[in-house]
């Protein structure tokens, strides 16, 4: 018979102890307590299992403490994202996105590649989704990249663009897309922040550097 089970025949039926699906260090031991209360005088409880389940109740209070420590220590992490997010207000910063901002005469594409790539294309779609304009630069190397846009020819406004490139044997490449622009904004959702960058709300843990404007 397990400690679990030999708890369970010990406790008072009429005794509600657990409301939950979790139980706790506290019902734990009000279970333990009804056992002492319940036991049969006559067959007393092994002293062997009662300390087995005093060893199990303190396992028990050891990863609550725990479980409320790394509770603390995300609240803490939390709110220092929130402080830091709200700090970079104003600041230019480049991080993972695909938004853009069509406004005079180019606009600088950039996007980091896994790999050398033999053919690369960059193409840029409008605020509907419509596919505006490609362009092909050729064989890159690995890393960052960046590809001016003339969009002196396209109206003012949003654009995003997706990039898609293949390495000298024909297979498919990584090539994530980066944005750069200042922060305007810093938006909450479920307690995590999002940066406003070029009208697109950005994940915090997107940005990959942060300068003082005019630097």
């Amino acid at each position: 018979m397990s400690n679990i089970e030999s708890i369970n025949n010990y406790v008072n039926p009429n005794l509600s102890v657990l409301q939950s699906d979790t139980m706790g260090k506290d019902d734990f031991l009000e279970m333990m307590v009804a056992q002492l209360q319940n036991q049969d005088p006559l067959n007393p409880l092994d002293g062997t299992d009662f300390t087995a389940q005093l060893a199990q109740f303190s396992s028990l209070e050891q990863l609550v403490n725990t479980n409320e420590q790394l509770q603390n220590i995300s609240l803490y992490q939390a709110s220092l994202n929130n402080a830091q997010s709200i700090n970079l207000i104003g600041q230019e910063i480049t991080a993972g996105g695909d938004a853009i901002q069509a406004d005079g005469s180019s606009v600088d594409l950039m996007y980091d590649l896994s790999e050398n790539a033999r053919e690369v294309t960059i193409n840029i779609y409008d605020g509907e989704g419509n596919l505006v304009d490609t362009i092909d630069p050729g064989v890159q190397n690995a890393g960052e990249n960046s590809v001016a846009w003339d969009c002196s020819s396209n109206e003012s406004g949003d654009y995003t663009f997706e990039v898609s490139a293949i390495n000298d044997k024909g297979d498919t490449i990584t090539a994530d897309t980066i944005i750069a622009g200042t922060v305007t904004g810093v938006t909450f959702k479920d307690g995590l922040p999002y940066l406003t960058v070029n009208e697109q709300e950005l994940p915090f843990g997107n940005i990959i550097s942060v300068n003082k404007p005019g630097v």
